[in-house]
């Protein structure tokens, strides 16, 4: 499984701090498996399949893509938990 971030996703792992960073991607890569780990919830109000993982107090909004049978998780947004979904 390929994982593709959005520019804003790499820049908020570029700002915030190398061990919050460290436990963010951690949990990213438990979402490549199969089943995917971590305390994950299906987002209301969108039609693409959007989920997210909660990591502490932060947020990781994303969804699955499939591309010439080659699985992709999209990584759509990441923030804290009171900015993230405004």
């Amino acid at each position: 499984m390929k994982v593709k971030y959005s520019k804003s996703a790499l820049k908020f792992l570029a700002n915030v701090q190398k061990k919050v960073a460290d436990s963010i991607r951690e949990a990213i890569d438990g979402l490549t498996l199969t089943p995917p780990e971590g305390d994950i919830k299906i987002m209301q109000g969108y039609n693409d399949g959007r989920l997210r993982l909660r990591v502490g107090k932060y947020r990781v909004i994303y969804r699955y893509d499939v591309d010439n049978e080659l699985k992709i998780l999209y990584i759509i947004d990441i923030g804290s938990r009171g900015d993230i979904y405004k």
